[in-house]
């Protein structure tokens, strides 16, 4: 039988890719996530696609929150929270676990579950343990969700600062003088651990640096500059990670590299040179949010040294293996080498952050910056790859 003078269905209108920003989350970095989330739901177009913001207060629920980016911005040196922006301080959002159903659903106790439509990416700008750290990317992998940034492992292996040197160290990267306090070497015996810090800085010098292992945005990390300030500088580092980390202080310049992935693989920005801030002891969290010391961007280096730099960037986003973003850090040292000291596979992504920053110089504008990442996402399938 010919279909030929049978009515036909009107075509339906493609819907656009629906982006969930989510944002905030447990850890001590949960204010400037929402400073992150703020921007990127300003820069997003939104011609292009659907945006879902959900907020992760502190205590780990998901929340429905507003979209008013001009609400997520650092107020009298104060950061913003996801309690404040929370439509209720009771209701819920679950996402899927049905990698065939990508249908969020949002709940309040005594009322009908009501659906807010399939996700078909996650923008994640959490910072931090239970959002960067590999956790949310595991749950989106058991959704069949796609997401913006590093996978599994390399978001695990980018947090921990003691894994990330390991693996740097293997494929043959420069790192520094490092030490590690595991929380159960410190509970067994406290003295003998304090005493192998004491050894490490008469080896490499004071001062040192006492970090959380597991932590960014410059919080709980002490410069130390003799014996008298160390009892303090680790409690502050333990009271955000139980391990920590003691790092030899590296004497030169602080030298920072973005790294994109594109279509035929990942690139680098022009660097950036971080100067010594002129209110602070070292580039810590009040000098990099609350006082916004402006970096150099593009950093004075010479054409061989950018090169230099460029090329270990994306050896760094290789050897961790990991996807989407990455802002590498690094340390020109007084003798001309370039020593690793971390990367960050969701770094700072405010305007004002070195990431946005050494892109914008690179030629790729904020809101480019951001379609990119989203695309690179929607490309890329979940599961082994």
């Amino acid at each position: 039988m010919s279909t030929e003078n049978l009515p036909q269905s009107p075509e339906q209108p493609s819907r656009k890719p629906r982006v969930a920003v989510v944002f905030g989350g447990r850890s001590s970095e949960h204010g400037i996530s929402v400073v992150t989330a703020g921007a990127v739901l300003k820069a997003i177009d939104r011609t292009k696609y659907d945006v879902l913001p959900i907020g992760i207060t502190s205590d780990g629920r998901w929340a429905l929150t507003a979209d008013e980016p001009e609400r997520m911005a650092i107020t009298d040196r104060r950061t913003p929270s996801v309690a404040e922006l929370a439509e209720s301080h009771e209701g819920g959002v679950v996402l899927p676990v049905d990698p065939a159903n990508r249908e969020v659903v949002y709940s309040e106790p005594g009322s009908v579950p009501k659906a807010l439509g399939e996700v078909d990416v996650v923008f994640p700008v959490l910072h931090g343990p239970y959002g960067e750290d590999g956790t949310l990317q595991g749950l989106l992998e058991l959704s069949g969700v796609p997401y913006v940034g590093s996978g599994v492992l390399a978001s695990a292996v980018g947090q921990d600062k003691e894994y990330m040197k390991r693996v740097f160290t293997s494929f043959g990267l420069k790192v520094g003088p490092y030490l590690v306090i595991r929380p159960r070497e410190w509970a067994q015996d406290e003295s003998a651990a304090r005493k192998r810090i004491v050894d490490f800085a008469g080896e490499h010098g004071w001062p040192l640096f006492v970090k959380p292992a597991r932590a960014g945005s410059s919080i709980g990390i002490t410069k130390v500059d003799d014996l008298s300030g160390l009892d303090e500088a680790i409690a502050e580092a333990q009271s955000h990670d139980p391990k920590i980390l003691i790092e030899a202080a590296l004497r030169g310049r602080e030298i920072e590299c973005g790294v994109l992935e594109f279509e035929d693989g990942p690139r680098a920005s022009v660097p950036a040179e971080i100067p010594p801030p002129d209110a602070h002891a070292y580039y810590d969290f009040e000098a990099k949010y609350i006082d916004s010391t402006p970096g150099i961007v593009p950093a004075p280096l010479t054409p061989e040294q950018t090169a230099e730099v460029q090329g270990l960037a994306v050896e760094a986003f290789e050897a961790a293996s990991c996807e989407g973003l990455v802002r590498a850090d690094f340390f020109l040292t007084e003798d001309g080498e370039f020593v690793i000291n971390e990367i960050n596979t969701m770094p700072g992504f405010t305007p004002i952050s070195m990431y946005p920053q050494m892109w914008q110089a690179s030629g790729i504008s904020y809101p480019e910056l951001v379609d990119r990442l989203v695309q690179a996402a929607l490309r890329r399938s979940t599961g082994l790859r």
